[in-house]
């Protein structure tokens, strides 16, 4: 047999294996999308926002996966334009011409990716100036401590309604520079919860401790790690911010939705990472202000050590604009 009816033979069988490896892959792809609703689908695998804040990340998110589209499908096109009209049996050339220093379609994939690197550098850049920029006054204030292996929250809040307590600053905050300090809402005495990783939500029964938050009111979470770097993550807030030993970080949030919803830890922080979770629960702000003091009724009032001392140079060193 001549080498080219050898060839043909061979490729015989793969012709008749293809459509079963499409009708294969068709199965997989809708067995494993069964619990997947098309309403869902907008949101390209993200889950439902729950602040006024997610939406702008929700669009960043559909604008990239929109530009990767475009060029995914111009290189499937240009690959499969290749294949079919260039294949050996259709032209019969075994080597084809070689072409060299194409200087228009070099220019073209060099400044191309350039130009896409700079639009999402700017969306990126505009979106994360708006989700970090702070109130002169938010609402409520709450200190989210972080360390090996569960979460505390302080609860910065004028729970008993007397401006004049609280008036110091509490040494447990003393980690927190004095920019944040100055915020604070005036007679923040204070009320905490802390967990540990056996801790459980008793309505859920969902692992970690859980922190409370009024719906339509903003928040501002200030974090601050006790020992290694943390992250912490919300997960419908479609946000997260490292928690980092001798630095803080800050953002605020609107929720927008009452239920619970689960938070975890987002970067490797030892051995017991995994058991690093919480539950976030957003009330009425009725609720909210009841469960706060419930917390001083039990005794949870003043605050938890929020962090690592620092000297005061250190902790005033980093410029923040407020």
């Amino acid at each position: 047999m001549s080498p080219n009816g050898s060839d043909r033979s061979s490729r015989r069988p793969m012709r008749r294996k293809l459509p079963q490896v499409l009708t294969a892959g068709l199965i997989l792809a809708t067995a494993t999308g069964c619990s997947y609703s098309w309403k869902d689908f907008p949101r390209l695998g993200m889950p439902t926002p729950v602040t006024e804040e997610a939406p702008r990340i929700l669009s960043l998110w559909q604008g990239s996966w929109a530009a990767a589209l475009v060029v995914g499908v111009l290189v499937w096109g240009l690959i499969l334009w290749a294949v079919i009209f260039h294949r050996r049996s259709r032209t019969k050339v075994e080597v084809p011409h070689q072409t060299r220093y194409n200087m228009p379609i070099e220019a073209l994939y060099t400044v191309t990716p350039l130009l896409i690197v700079s639009v999402l550098f700017y969306f990126t850049a505009r979106d994360e100036s708006k989700l970090l920029a702070m109130s002169e006054k938010p609402t409520h204030t709450i200190n989210v401590v972080g360390y090996q292996w569960s979460w505390g929250f302080n609860y910065i809040e004028n729970v008993d309604g007397d401006a004049a307590t609280g008036a110091k600053a509490p040494k447990e905050l003393a980690a927190i520079p004095d920019r944040w300090q100055k915020q604070f809402p005036a007679g923040a005495e204070g009320v905490y919860d802390a967990g540990i990783p056996g801790t459980r939500n008793p309505q859920t029964g969902n692992p970690g401790p859980t922190l409370w938050l009024p719906k339509g009111e903003k928040v501002r979470f200030v974090l601050t790690s006790r020992d290694v770097i943390h992250s912490f993550w919300v997960v419908p807030f479609l946000f997260k911010q490292d928690v980092i030993p001798g630095h803080t970080n800050a953002f605020e949030v609107t929720p927008t939705e009452e239920g619970t919803f689960l938070g975890k830890c987002a970067e490797l922080c030892g051995v017991d990472h995994s058991r690093m979770l919480f539950n976030v629960k957003v009330v009425s702000p009725e609720r909210y202000q009841q469960h706060l003091k419930e917390l001083a009724e039990k005794g949870q009032t003043g605050f938890i050590p929020s962090g690592i001392e620092q000297t005061d140079p250190a902790r005033n060193a980093e410029s923040n604009q407020l």
